[in-house]
């Protein structure tokens, strides 16, 4: 698998995480934004935007384009 893919596939493993823990638990704004040490969301929107930005990058190399 390419790296873009990789990155794809590790995208789709947190938004599955993420829509479980809410279906489980709720969501409550605080658990998203700001959640406390050790809570099962706790550096999921820092490393969903890093993949993001990387696929993003990726696909502007491979279109010969950029931001």
């Amino acid at each position: 698998m390419g790296e873009k893919q990789d990155l794809i596939k590790r995208m789709l493993e947190l938004q599955q995480k993420f829509i479980d823990y809410e279906h489980k638990n709720g969501l409550a704004p605080l658990d998203y934004y700001t959640p406390q040490p050790g809570h099962p969301l706790e550096g999921y929107r820092q490393e969903y935007q890093e993949l993001a930005d990387k696929v993003v990058d990726i696909a502007h190399s491979e279109a010969g384009s950029h931001r």
